[in-house]
């Protein structure tokens, strides 16, 4: 067919024949219109690479349909992708790439597949895993994974700032992943999107238990063991509830597990994951293969070792957790409900069961322990871990202050005063 401005008018006197054929237009070398035996049309915009020169093979990028896309739409089209081919780029290449590039779905199974499974420990892949489903995929899933931006990343770290933890771990994930994409040749930059986003300060929060606070916890864990712990809402309870069913209890593996956080300072993975064959209650060692720091041993106290050993022993694992006993048995997964019952009804609201951890090593330091064996018993990898703890150590500080005051009390004339008693 001859060459002719195409137009709305050309399109619309365009007839179907026996064979495909096309008509190019006369100002934009390439651009034609593609007329189908079926009476389709569509757009079509064709060159020559410049890597091939005048030898190059004939490419074809279909720009559209004209049911789509009016001549002025079409002709605009094909004005870029001409620019593009003047400047060495290859449309029909990219238009390929642009096919095959992995959205972050897509990306996201790679790397948990690929690198937090075969390499991080369970709890990581664990965390990751929410991490990733609950704040990333819904966000940026569907997406291409070329095309995040630090706009895109930074609307995600900015919705999660009532969490500053939690935003600053979604933040550093995608940074991981895509990291992950550049090494494996999935992205073609080196540069994440999550580059450059400040990070939100994070408020460390500690909590140490006192004597009385400890004595409450163990008095809620010992009544919701026995004669358990009323409903929260007991007072208005149907009267198609019976009396016995206006309490909670907590089972035997529970309280136990309870009572070994606070005797042992462990990491609660590490008692809900811990199996029969790993407990040496001779030597009064609990030999763990594998912990956030790796191989751990924790030394036991007598009361850990009464815990132990008055617990039931149903299947491989001290806690016993779903379909305990079966071959299929998994460890217990949390303990939020009854931690939440116990912590309620003793009068601690919002404490963590990680402040157990830290209330241990508070009651290390306060006994005289130095930080060198604490840190063994916390299973600290490292020592600056552990001297977080050494603001706790007052009573060298507090006999040095005692022995000045006492100095120059005595030198202003004043009756010395009783020595401030150190906890003990």
């Amino acid at each position: 067919m001859s060459a002719r401005r195409l137009t709305k008018r050309v399109v619309d006197d365009a007839q179907p024949l026996e064979r495909r054929y096309t008509v190019f237009d006369t100002d934009i070398r390439g651009f034609g219109l593609r007329v189908f035996p079926s009476g389709e049309k569509s757009w079509i915009y064709e060159y020559r690479s410049a890597e091939g020169g005048r030898r190059a093979a004939k490419k074809r990028v279909t720009l559209g349909s004209t049911k789509k896309l009016t001549a002025d739409q079409a002709r605009s089209e094909a004005e870029r992708l001409r620019a593009r081919v003047n400047l060495g780029d290859d449309p029909q290449r990219s238009k390929a790439r642009e096919r095959v590039a992995l959205t972050v779905a897509e990306l996201a199974k790679a790397f948990m597949d690929d690198h937090v499974r075969a390499k991080r420990k369970t709890a990581t892949v664990s965390s990751y895993e929410g991490t990733i489903e609950r704040y990333i995929l819904p966000a940026l899933g569907a997406k291409k994974a070329k095309d995040i931006s630090r706009t895109d990343v930074a609307r995600i770290h900015v919705g999660l700032r009532a969490t500053p933890a939690l935003a600053n771990r979604t933040l550093a994930i995608l940074g991981s992943m895509f990291s992950f994409a550049f090494r494996h040749g999935l992205t073609e930059t080196d540069i994440a999107p999550s580059r450059g986003i400040p990070k939100f300060r994070e408020l460390h929060r500690e909590r140490f238990l006192s004597t009385s606070e400890l004595e409450q916890l163990g008095n809620a864990i010992r009544q919701a063991e026995t004669v358990g712990i009323p409903w929260p809402n007991a007072e208005h309870r149907s009267k198609h509830h019976s009396e016995a069913r206006s309490v909670t209890h907590i089972g035997e593996h529970v309280a136990a597990a309870l009572r070994l956080l606070v005797f042992t300072g462990a990491r609660l993975r590490e008692i809900l994951h811990l199996k029969w064959e790993n407990v040496d209650l001779e030597r009064g060692l609990l030999l763990l293969p594998d912990s956030k720091t790796g191989r751990k041993t924790i030394v036991l106290g007598a009361p850990a070792i009464e815990v132990l050993g008055g617990l039931t022993r149903v299947g491989s694992y001290v806690i016993a957790g779903d379909g305990a006993g079966r071959p299929d048995e998994r460890p217990r997964s949390d303990l939020k409900r009854p931690w939440s019952l116990v912590t309620r009804h003793a009068g601690l609201p919002g404490l963590r069961i990680h402040d157990l951890r830290h209330s241990f090593a508070s009651f290390g330091v306060a006994a005289g322990m130095s930080l060198p064996v604490l840190g063994k018993l916390l299973g600290h990898s490292q020592p600056q871990t552990t001297a977080r703890y050494a603001h706790l150590d007052a009573d060298p500080l507090r006999r040095s202050a005692n022995a000045v005051n006492a100095m120059m009390n005595k030198a202003i004339g004043r009756e010395e005063p009783s020595p401030t008693p150190s906890r003990g």
